[in-house]
């Protein structure tokens, strides 16, 4: 269980670093929803993940509430990944309005605003200054 919870976190993490890297900005909020699920999952596996076994624990281990002797697991880790996913669901929404206000006003979803190679003949038309590709401009 251990090698699949720690497969899935390092997949997470690297699709979601190379979708960060990318040049389209809905690209990089996938990646950043990635990551942070990669980040979720780490935190609740800190919290010693076992299969199969209650939260509810018999007596000798965890950590005795009260004196009644009843044994829980962590309950922080639990709250901790509970708050994360909400707050990352909130700033996924926030970062798509901001992503689809920013194409509105450039017109683009490039990272930086402006297509790659904007204004730049593609290989084969004629350059804007010279209409005639076999003439030269006196």
């Amino acid at each position: 269980m251990e090698l699949v919870l720690s497969a899935g976190i390092g997949i997470l993490s690297a699709a979601g670093v190379w979708l960060i890297l990318r040049p389209r900005t809905f690209q990089v909020v996938l990646g950043l929803s990635l990551l942070s699920y990669a980040v979720n999952l780490f935190i609740f596996a800190m919290g010693r993940l076992t299969v199969g076994a209650p939260p509810v624990l018999g007596a000798g281990a965890g950590t005795a509430i009260g004196t009644d002797n009843v044994f829980v697991d962590d309950p922080v880790t639990q709250a901790l990944v509970l708050t994360a996913v909400v707050i990352s669901f909130a700033l996924t929404a926030l970062f798509l309005v901001v992503l689809l206000a920013a194409r509105g006003v450039t017109g683009s979803d490039h990272v930086d605003g402006q297509e790659p190679h904007q204004g730049e003949p593609h290989p084969g038309e004629p350059h804007p200054g010279n209409p005639h590709p076999g003439k030269l401009h006196p």
